[in-house]
């Protein structure tokens, strides 16, 4: 029988996403759509110019975020939502594990990022904070909610090699695995979410974390920048990027 999970061919409904160059879940969502090969219309919601207030979109998301998936008659908002429902009916280059374990590990990792990392940092509740509490308190609560996620994400990590390896109850610490299982298993959940949040090694510079104590999430930020599709998912490739503004993004980061 054949199966019920979508295929995409000329006759399946066009994706349509509505991003924002700068939005790391869009970014994500891009990532997995790529990843996935998956083709889309890419719609932009400029939220400098509160594209994402018009009544047109608030239709699509009442909540007033992006990215928002449509997939034919299915509307999907929240970038973890979007990868799931891209999961379960794109089987086509999966970005989970078969192993139960492991895709437990995955999902886990994944909404650590999306439900304990990100939203504690968003723009407005920062402010809030700075506003509450003052100026430099804003930078403090956004750097214990990043390092505390990001610890517990490496931890769920390390959970793989301990798993492939026999390292139960063993004191080690070795270098990166290199092997073909273990990178597989750890670059789904790279895929999830982890890697734009947004950008592991950019948000760790620019909040103060110390990656020496993230080798794993270091190195799987690592495996990706050189993936065509993740290159393709970059902000500044996308088609309503704007350039200077990028770079001047780039150098306050990286000075």
């Amino acid at each position: 029988m054949e199966s019920q999970d979508k295929v995409q061919s000329s006759s399946a409904p066009k994706l349509v996403l509505y991003s924002y160059w700068q939005s790391s879940c869009s970014w994500r969502v891009r990532f997995a759509l790529n990843l996935k090969g998956l083709s889309y219309e890419h719609r932009a919601v400029n939220l400098d110019k509160g594209d994402h207030f018009t009544p047109e979109f608030e239709k699509l998301n009442p909540l007033h975020y992006v990215p928002v998936l449509v997939d034919g008659d299915v509307v999907v908002s929240d970038s973890y939502a979007i990868i799931l429902h891209l999961e379960q009916n794109y089987p086509r280059n999966p970005l989970l594990p078969s192993d139960p374990q492991l895709r437990a590990i995955n999902l886990q990792a994944a909404s650590i990022v999306s439900s304990s990392i990100q939203p504690l940092h968003m723009m407005a509740v920062t402010k809030y904070v700075e506003e509450k509490f003052g100026p430099e308190e804003g930078a403090a609560w956004v750097q214990i909610h990043i390092e505390k996620g990001f610890l517990a994400a490496e931890r769920l990590c390390w959970h793989v090699f301990y798993r492939r390896h026999g390292l139960h109850g063993k004191i080690v610490f070795p270098l990166l695995c290199s092997c073909k299982e273990c990178a597989d298993s750890l670059f789904t959940m790279n895929v999830i979410v982890a890697k734009p949040q947004a950008e592991v090694g950019v948000t760790a510079k620019r909040f103060n974390i110390d990656m020496s104590e993230l080798p794993t999430l270091d190195a799987i930020y690592k495996s990706c920048i050189a993936l065509p599709e993740f290159e393709a998912s970059l902000p500044e490739k996308q088609p309503d990027a704007v350039p200077y503004f990028f770079l001047l993004f780039n150098s306050w980061f990286f000075k």
